[in-house]
């Protein structure tokens, strides 16, 4: 008996235009240019695998350059933007339009780049088969009104549930309190912090009770050239809409998903540069967010800000 299998595969169309970066060469203690020196830059821990991957392209295109990567939560990122203590930052938010006014009264003006789309994903152990999951029952149990598995799957023997984060101050976090809890705290006496991003995985896989959440971009298989399978040491939940969340009505964070609109938890990834002197810190938000930054972007499992995206259904008879 055959059956039919669909698979989603997205081609990616990059017709975009390259920013410049003419700028002046620095004073002081800078001694960068657009396209030469060492700077630092700091961008939220949960993008740290795609941020490694445009940051070694772009020293091997230009090999006068240096970039040094902090790996910082979203309040120290945005303190060190605030105290020019870095001209580079990349996280999950735009920003408010009192900071913006803040940079101005420093007479600095702030540049922003979408640069691309990720889900926050829900992940659990491997031996958990309950991978459906709907969006009011992620509220539930991020307000603490559900703190045992059988509330959401009746008959489950797994007990209470564990929610981990990567950190406090994380930009995961803020997207979850802002865009899924309605600007509301997380008062769930269930809900731990781990230190980063793989110590969320770890933790998951070595705690069936536990949901992870996490970005998507950490969670993709780079063996596989079509960025639909995740990694195989969890189970990415599959997130639902509807009242009851079953195969068919559930999505997980594919690019597909993200793009269409199917996959309800996407956020905006942005770089956001304060740089006087519009040298090496503007030069490589500009290079990300270009066409060559795309594609990588695009290889690594996430949704490109700029791009004509073709998404193709394949069925294959087998």
């Amino acid at each position: 008996m055959n059956k039919n299998l669909s698979y989603i595969f997205i081609g990616l169309s990059l017709s975009l235009v390259f920013f410049s970066s003419c700028g002046k060469k620095n004073k002081g203690s800078r001694t960068d240019t657009p396209s030469s020196g060492t700077i630092e830059f700091v961008s939220d821990e949960s993008f740290s695998p795609f941020i490694e991957e445009e940051r070694q392209q772009f020293e091997y295109e230009y090999p006068k350059a240096h970039l040094k990567a902090i790996y910082a939560d979203d309040i120290t990122g945005f303190k060190k933007l605030q105290d020019l203590k870095t001209c580079l930052f990349f996280t999950s938010r735009d920003l408010k339009p009192s900071e913006v006014a803040y940079f101005k009264s420093k007479n600095l003006i702030p540049e922003t780049f979408p640069i691309g789309y990720d889900g926050l994903a829900f992940i659990v152990n491997k031996n958990n088969n309950d991978t459906c999951i709907t969006v009011k029952d992620i509220k539930r149990i991020l307000s603490g009104k559900v703190n045992r598995w059988n509330e959401i799957y009746p008959g489950s023997k797994r007990g209470g549930i564990e929610v981990v984060f990567d950190n406090p101050a994380s930009a995961t976090l803020h997207y979850v309190i802002d865009s899924i809890m309605g600007g509301k705290n997380l008062t769930a006496k269930n809900i731990v912090a781990a230190k980063n991003s793989k110590a969320v995985i770890d933790y998951v896989s070595n705690n069936i009770n536990a949901i992870g959440i996490i970005g998507s971009n950490w969670l993709n298989d780079k063996r596989d050239s079509t960025n639909t399978t995740f990694k195989k040491n969890v189970h990415v939940m599959s997130v639902s809409i509807k009242d009851k969340a079953t195969p068919m009505n559930s999505w997980k964070p594919y690019q597909a998903y993200l793009l269409d609109g199917r996959y309800p938890f996407a956020r905006t990834l942005y770089a956001i540069v304060v740089d006087p002197y519009r040298a090496l810190p503007l030069t490589f938000a500009n290079y990300v967010a270009g066409p060559k930054g795309q594609l990588i972007l695009f290889k690594t499992g996430l949704l490109p800000y700029r791009a004509d995206i073709t998404i193709r259904t394949v069925h294959v008879k087998r």
